[in-house]
């Protein structure tokens, strides 16, 4: 699923051993294995009759990704006449037949092949190739800034400005519209950008909706989607007409038309022949009001004759307002009208035109939540599939000690947001709130993310939204949770039935818990008991251990694991009686044997039963 994104994928391999690797890859419908006559009989792939050069020439156009098994050499003759200009390459991956290495050939940055690699790499893995300067140097891809925004690059001149960034020279940025987040990606990373005047800069970068500006400098131009236009007509008035209209009025007051967000109007326009027909062809939101909420928006020039036909004094004005969520308006309603009748003119009708520029940016993206469970703290103890969501990620939330242990596999630019660990429904209503405007959010937790981890919090919080299930949408990848880690560090205690039971009673009733350790004491479950004290909660583990007493000996084994896998772990084997002799924090995880656990050298061990249970 993480790679659907590029979907559709085409996969080359001419050997077994490469459709092996890449079947790895393909379980899911964004990867198409093609392979030659002579493999066909493995199983998941398809078939090319026709020499691969042709092949892979007619897949080109209507592919947006390529992994080929092949050779780096044998790859690059094989596209070099297909190859065109960056911004239109699909991305091309090239893995050896090991395993070892993914190689971003083309397409890095704009086509993607760069994410790419990274992704296949730490599926499988590999180490990833990625020989672009500014990646190479952790440095920010500038024709990739606003791209998780949906913003559109504009005029300038991109190479020269990327040169500027690589060779590490000042770079300023003058940000006019659109989300600043994306600066929080480098507040604490070497960066070359600067954000205020600087007669030292070497490049500009423009975040604006206005027209370029003349400049001595290299510069480039980004256009967030903030312009929603709000458009009035008469019935019947032609597409024609309408864009023209909003041609001159952006060419009138120097807006560029890559900032329109979309177009807005009342609701008995919603099938408005020439706005439907505009909208498709710019591939242009069409956002619909009723007249009784664009009756309730103060507007500077309502008219009567228009709230006598429709109900409301104002259609263009108000609707690019509600469109926009703001109460001022860029530019205010002009009107245009067709050219005296003339069966040569396709500009028909009349259309009043209003422009309102919104504060966050519309993305055209469907937003989704990798809900994260990152395993007991080393990066090896994660898997594959969960470090590939970090670091396909747009943005990152999560508890900052948590944050601080993926910090290798994170990527420059992510957006990462840490917040306390007493913040944790903040965190899920920020992950939400970006993923509703269209961002791909990482909400981690240590462990596994729905073993009293984030996931569970996210999923209550969006049913409190009446979340339709689909939109945004949401991936859960497991995690080792804190008793599996513990457990693996002291031996096999987990080997016959068990139970967990957090001692925290800040969301459960203290007498709910003290039910739950008399029922799991008494029916013999091996317990991991979880948030088993804190600063100020230190009876509760007194009062979980003289539970257990009542049904266990006083030298049932018990394992104090602290930091599992972490470089401040603590390991400490002791026994029922003595538990309260360990020191013991909320970085701890408790594991109680059942009447069957024994040491045996150093070794804490629960029979299952097949060589017969232990007596006494």
């Amino acid at each position: 699923m993480l790679l659907a994104e590029f979907s559709p994928i085409a996969a080359i391999a001419t050997t077994p051993t490469g459709v092996k690797k890449l079947q790895t890859l393909s379980q899911n419908d964004s990867v198409n294995i093609w392979v030659p006559e002579s493999l066909a009989d493995i199983q998941g792939t398809q078939v090319y009759t026709i020499p691969l050069k042709e092949h892979i020439a007619n897949l080109w156009q209507t592919h947006r990704a390529f992994i080929f098994c092949l050779a780096t050499g044998a790859v690059v003759r094989l596209i070099a006449p297909l190859l065109q200009h960056k911004s239109t390459d699909p991305a091309v991956v090239v893995l050896d037949e090991a395993g070892r290495f993914a190689i971003a050939l083309c397409g890095g940055h704009q086509g993607g092949g760069d994410k790419l690699a990274q992704l296949i790499a730490l599926q499988l893995n590999a180490t990833p190739v990625l020989s672009g300067a500014s990646t190479s140097l952790g440095l920010p891809a500038v024709d990739m800034l606003g791209v998780p925004f949906g913003w559109n690059r504009g005029e300038g001149d991109w190479t020269a400005v990327s040169a500027s960034v690589a060779r590490f020279e000042r770079v300023q940025v003058i940000q006019e519209t659109g989300s600043t987040l994306w600066q929080t990606a480098f507040s604490t990373q070497q960066s070359p950008f600067i954000f205020q005047e600087d007669s030292s800069a070497t490049a500009k970068i423009w975040i604006t909706s206005k027209l370029p500006h003349s400049s001595s400098l290299p510069q480039i131009y980004w256009r967030p989607r903030v312009l929603w236009i709000g458009i009035g007509c008469e019935r019947g008035t032609s597409a024609q007409l309408i864009e023209t209209a909003i041609q001159q009025v952006f060419q009138k007051h120097q807006l560029a038309e890559s900032a329109i967000a979309g177009i807005a109007t009342i609701d008995i326009k919603s099938d408005e022949v020439g706005l439907v027909e505009l909208c498709q062809k710019r591939n242009f939101p069409l956002k619909t009001f009723s007249s009784d909420i664009l009756n309730k928006i103060s507007v500077p020039n309502p008219s009567k004759v228009v709230e006598k036909e429709v109900g409301t004094p104002s259609v263009a004005e108000a609707a690019a307002l509600c469109a926009a969520q703001c109460q001022t308006l860029l530019i205010a309603k002009q009107i245009f009208k067709s050219p005296p009748p003339s069966s040569a003119t396709p500009l028909q009708g009349a259309v009043t035109i209003a422009v309102a520029q919104a504060e966050k940016e519309y993305t055209d993206r469907t937003g989704e939540l990798l809900l994260i469970g990152t395993g007991p703290g080393q990066i090896n103890q994660m898997t594959p599939a969960a470090q590939a969501a970090v670091s396909s990620a747009d943005a990152i939330i999560g508890y900052s000690l948590y944050v601080d242990l993926i910090n290798p596999i994170l990527r420059p630019g992510q957006i990462v947001e840490a917040l306390p660990i007493t913040k944790e429904r903040e965190r899920a209503q920020r992950a939400i709130e970006l993923a509703n405007w269209g961002l791909q959010v990482a909400v981690i937790s240590s462990g596994d993310c729905g073993i009293y981890g984030m996931a569970g919090l996210v999923l209550e919080e969006l049913q409190t939204q009446d979340w339709d299930g689909k939109t945004p949408k949401i991936q859960i990848f497991p995690g080792i949770t804190a008793m599996q880690a513990a457990a693996s560090r002291v031996g096999t205690p987990l080997m016959h039935d068990f139970c967990a039971i957090s001692l925290s009673d800040l969301l459960t009733p203290w007498e709910m818990i003290e039910k739950r350790l008399e029922a799991a004491a008494s029916a013999d479950f091996v317990t991991a008991l979880y948030n088993p004290r804190s600063q100020t909660r230190i009876q509760q583990l007194v009062t979980a251990r003289d539970i257990f007493l009542k049904y266990r000996n006083s030298n049932t084994p018990v394992a104090v694991v602290r930091s599992a896998y972490r470089q401040d772990e603590q390991i400490t084997l002791t026994t029922l009686d003595k538990l309260l002799d360990v020191s013991v924090d909320m970085l701890t995880t408790v594991l109680i044997g059942n009447s069957n656990t024994r040491f045996h050298a150093n070794w804490m061990v629960t029979p299952r039963g097949y060589l017969g249970f232990a007596n006494g």
